[in-house]
């Protein structure tokens, strides 16, 4: 599953708009918008958020899903979560 983040992201990492993303993914503009504006994992019809996997894939971004390993050892960036921060005590 990809998540609105990454979506983002790729296209950032690729400098690509979301007009180009649709047309190398052969679906419309707005259905990218709707993609891209879902909170958290992308909603949307199966077909349409395939071609636009597939497509980012053809142009050379791998999506890592959560506690995946990438094992192509290419560039990537992963966002982690971050480490809980201890309590403070306040004087």
């Amino acid at each position: 599953m990809i998540t609105s983040a990454q979506m983002r992201a790729a296209r950032a990492l690729l400098g690509i708009d979301q007009r180009e993303l649709a047309k190398l993914a052969g679906v419309s503009v707005p259905t990218i918008q709707r993609m891209e504006a879902s909170g958290g994992n992308v909603r949307g019809i199966v077909e349409s958020l395939t071609r636009v996997v597939d497509a980012l894939n053809r142009a050379g971004v791998e999506l890592i899903g959560e506690h995946a390993r990438s094992e192509d050892g290419g560039r990537g960036v992963r966002l982690r979560q971050a480490a809980p921060q201890p309590a403070r005590d306040e004087p």
